[in-house]
């Protein structure tokens, strides 16, 4: 076996992993938009304490959901990634300020989006010069 073969099955392997992690986040995306458009008691509930409207529990729903979407999206990952983790990032802040409850599960699922768009940041370069390029 050469070290070109080892290299490349390396890479395999880590394009792999990263699918795999893409679709595990795309799909906990998945299921908390759809439970927020479904409006699921608990959801319904969660957005009356934070007080901005039911509006808001759907459009965070629809944001989540296209999030989950561009993830899967082998183009648009790592712009899943950054829209997620800013969605967090601002889930984060809401925990802490609004609700004063345990902002852990949207940090970890911030980070997990932010390393998916620096995983694929090589995607996140193509897709700003072919934005810039429509320009």
């Amino acid at each position: 076996m050469s070290v070109a073969s080892i290299g490349s099955g390396q890479v395999r392997s880590r394009r792999v992993d990263l699918w795999i992690l893409q679709v595990v986040v795309a799909l906990v995306f998945l299921a908390a938009g759809t439970a927020k458009l479904a409006a699921v008691p608990f959801m319904v509930q969660l957005f009356d304490q934070i007080g901005l409207g039911q509006w808001f529990r759907i459009v965070t729903g629809v944001v989540e959901i296209f999030g989950a979407a561009a993830l899967v999206h082998p183009r648009l990952a790592s712009f899943g990634g950054l829209w997620l983790g800013f969605t967090m990032f601002c889930a984060v802040l809401t925990h802490l300020f609004v609700l004063h409850t345990n902002p852990a599960p949207a940090i970890v699922l911030g980070l997990l989006n932010i390393l998916i768009a620096y995983l694929r940041r090589d995607d996140l370069a193509w897709l700003v010069r072919t934005a810039t390029k429509q320009i």
